[in-house]
């Protein structure tokens, strides 16, 4: 049942709460936050809002940046992070149109709620489930500088292969050897075993976590099936929850997908499955890998379209250096069962009908989330609105290990963009699967590709350590 304000103002009294914060999402799918005292907090504010420069946040709006920012009650919980017992929640952004507020089309948990409705809208499904994996990695040091006459970044992890000599424990992990580590191997277990526990008191089920592949300290947490809007949500929950458990232990904890030259990248891949009245859509006994025509369809518009997600979905220049041949990040555009070399993933060990799916590989956490999972589905719904077959189409299925193919294989199969340059390339040319029915505006877009090209240029014009090693002495 939903919170009402009667039920948020006893819950401030029976906790004693102190202060009220508010998270607002910024394009970048980044918290920004204001927090009033508690004794403040009443129903008008609940209705009013509280007000805040959109323009600050990223958004380029035709009106006046003027905006408020109504709470969603639903999203209320204490703040495990702050010393002052503070309520938090998370909220929508409005225009001020006197005498009704409306919504800013803009605004990312706005955009996937009208990915949502669009879906239903369609007829094709009223749910669709998804259920990302966070992979990080924790540093015991990190630091780095941009100047003038200095750049340079210096990490650390004490488990780290790179310790062998200096750790006196001689507890370090071999170079790629991390996956599943047990202690004493395993350093950090209690501070991801917390973050666990602060997931799941925000009211997000967590599967398992875990050491991944990555020696200098890779991990992953992975969340079970949520409702798309919900794990929007709780996508940030779960990488604001990571970033703050880690400095109790003393830690950094970093998302970015290709922190460390040669060792393995983290990624956000996005299990997804649709129901309609609770029964799933994506089931078959005939079809292949159990998946039915609508599944498959909706895998051949994310591979129809995948060159323009991977602007939404893989946002950084970073998020490029993680998606190269040789490791289990996904280059090539296909499908397959139990395939990591493959964009989409199909996992063998879904056998129930109900949790019969597939994984998309290429996202990583740079992403907005609630951008990444809209765009998702958008593109997925525009597969099944015209049937396109990844079959049919050469996407596979490509049931073989794709890195060991021959040079002249290779060669016939379609590739991820190599740039975030290229990735904009491709959304600026195929994005009306994004903006129909009005789910993603043209404004947003537009904005968000001039935004991200500027970044390209700002990163494309510092020079990087490794040119000095290749080209001082040319």
């Amino acid at each position: 049942m939903p919170n009402t304000a009667k039920d948020i103002m006893k819950l401030i009294r029976d906790e004693e709460i102190q202060m009220v914060d508010f998270k607002i999402v910024d394009i970048n799918g980044q918290f920004r936050h204001v927090t009033i005292p508690a004794a403040h907090f009443n129903e008008e504010t609940m209705v009013n809002g509280i007000g805040f420069d959109a323009s600050n946040y990223g958004y380029a709006v035709v009106e006046k940046s003027d905006m408020v920012y109504i709470p969603d009650l639903d999203t209320a919980m204490i703040d495990p992070f702050c010393g002052v017992k503070t309520l938090s929640m998370i909220g929508n952004a409005m225009i001020i149109d006197y005498p009704n507020n409306r919504p800013l089309a803009q605004y990312p948990r706005n955009i996937v709620q009208a990915a949502r409705d669009y879906m239903r809208s369609t007829g094709i499904a009223d749910t669709m489930l998804i259920l990302p994996e966070f992979e990080f990695y924790l540093f015991d040091h990190v630091g780095w500088r941009l100047d003038h006459n200095n750049i340079a970044v210096s990490i650390d992890a004490r488990q780290a292969y790179w310790n062998s000599e200096t750790e006196g424990s001689g507890y370090v992990v071999p170079f790629q050897r991390h996956y599943h580590v047990a202690k004493p191997l395993d350093r950090t277990y209690e501070c991801r075993s917390e973050m666990c526990l602060e997931i799941e008191k925000a009211g997000i089920p967590v599967k398992y976590h875990h050491p991944e592949v990555g020696g200098a300290g890779q991990f992953e947490i992975e969340p079970l099936l949520g409702e798309l809007c919900d794990m929007a949500d709780g996508s940030m929950m779960i990488k604001y929850i990571i970033r703050n458990v880690a400095p109790k232990y003393g830690l950094s904890a970093t998302l970015m997908p290709k922190p460390i030259t040669g060792e393995a990248g983290s990624g956000m891949h996005v299990h997804m499955l649709l129901l309609k009245d609770g029964e799933p859509v994506f089931s078959d006994d005939k079809g292949y890998a159990h998946l039915s025509r609508e599944a498959h369809w909706f895998m051949g518009g994310l591979l129809k379209h995948i060159a323009s997600l991977c602007a939404i979905t893989n946002p950084s220049t970073n998020s490029f250096k993680r998606l190269v041949p040789g490791f289990e990040a996904p280059v090539t555009v296909g499908y397959a069962t139990s395939n990591r070399s493959a964009v989409i993933r199909i996992p063998a060990y879904a056998k129930s009908p109900k949790l019969r799916r597939f994984e998309l590989r290429n996202p990583d956490a740079t992403c907005n989330p609630y951008f990444c999972y809209a765009a998702i589905l958008m593109a997925g719904l525009d597969g099944i609105k015209n049937q396109i077959d990844p079959h049919a189409n050469g996407w596979g299925p490509y049931d073989m290990n794709l890195f060991h193919l021959s040079d002249e294989e290779k060669a016939k199969l379609h590739q991820l963009p190599t740039s975030l340059d290229q990735a904009l390339d491709a959304l600026e040319a195929d994005h009306d699967y994004l903006t129909a029915g009005g789910v993603f505006p043209e404004e947003l877009l537009t904005n968000f590709i001039a935004r991200k090209r500027q970044e390209c240029l700002e990163l494309g014009q510092i020079p990087h350590p490794a040119e000095f090693d290749r080209y001082y002495n040319v």
